[in-house]
């Protein structure tokens, strides 16, 4: 089955913009926030983005550790060309994404259960150096934006 073109970005931070950076299973020195595909085209990017961090790190937006208004959507979306490594996972054809972009506080203690088939390791790091981290621009971005989107 082809991957839908459209994923959401998750930005989890703590409150003082300590931000979780997760390094990918498939790509050595790979790093970056929670992204994914919606499911089926009736997902929205909301429930993609609550779905995608339950799966790739065990933190459950909605529960009485993270509520669900700390899952902020910023109204922000990025288009950009697939790299042509990821593209045999999509239609033929089909060159481009649209990443619709949160972010998620979360306490400083909360436990990160990682998916093993995806993720390998991660690390808690002040906003900036999470930037410098990442491998997707549109991630670090996002990442350096964090301080003007929380207000």
């Amino acid at each position: 089955m082809n991957k839908i073109p459209e994923s959401v970005l998750v930005v989890i931070h703590t409150v003082d913009l300590q931000v979780l950076m997760i390094s990918r299973a498939d790509k050595v020195d790979f790093w970056q926030s929670v992204t994914g595909s919606k499911d089926t085209l009736a997902e929205t990017p909301l429930q993609t983005a609550i779905r995608e961090v339950a799966e790739e790190t065990g933190i459950i937006v909605g529960s009485d550790l993270v509520p669900s208004p700390q899952l902020r959507d910023w109204h922000l979306s990025n288009v950009y060309e697939i790299y042509p490594m990821w593209r045999h996972r999509y239609a033929p054809g089909v060159t481009t994404n649209t990443e619709h972009v949160f972010s998620l506080q979360v306490p400083a203690d909360i436990r990160i259960v990682l998916s093993p088939r995806e993720h390998v390791e991660y690390r808690w790091m002040p906003h900036r150096a999470a930037a410098d981290l990442c491998f997707s621009p549109s991630n670090a971005e996002a990442i350096l934006h964090l301080p003007h989107y929380l207000g």
